[in-house]
């Protein structure tokens, strides 16, 4: 499915994603996946939230640079092959992946997808996925 990831840039300094969580905590926002990816003075704070107007809205009014992203969230099962199997499809097709991230629990794996093109994933990758 394709969904909005939420993405934040932030200082890379102490105290600096315990401000953002705070910030969405206190907006009543859940985080339900993120990823965290240092650039030097700079992270990419990376995540899917149970609200994301919401968290934008109180993240934006507390100064920081916010940006929304059309992603891939797909289920596969947790099995060994089952990641490379997806990615050959999209190598096939010609899709580019920017970026990852995702976890395994219950025999399925959940993975995010930052793809050249949202829509054509979804077609090139509904046989492998499980949900």
């Amino acid at each position: 499915m394709i969904i909005s990831q939420l993405s934040v840039f932030v200082q890379n300094e102490s105290g600096r994603l315990v401000n953002v969580t705070g910030i969405l905590e206190k907006a009543g926002i859940n985080i339900t996946a993120l990823s965290l990816a240092e650039t030097g003075e700079y992270g990419v704070l990376r995540m899917i939230v149970s609200d994301i107007e919401a968290a934008a809205a109180a993240l934006r009014d507390a100064n920081y640079i916010v940006k929304l992203t059309e992603v891939n969230c797909i289920v596969t099962p947790d099995v060994p092959g089952a990641l490379n199997s997806c990615l050959e499809k999209l190598a096939e097709a010609g899709i580019n992946l920017a970026y990852m991230y995702g976890y395994s629990s219950d025999q399925q794996a959940r993975l995010v997808l930052k793809t050249s093109a949202a829509e054509r994933t979804e077609e090139v990758l509904a046989d492998c996925t499980t949900g």
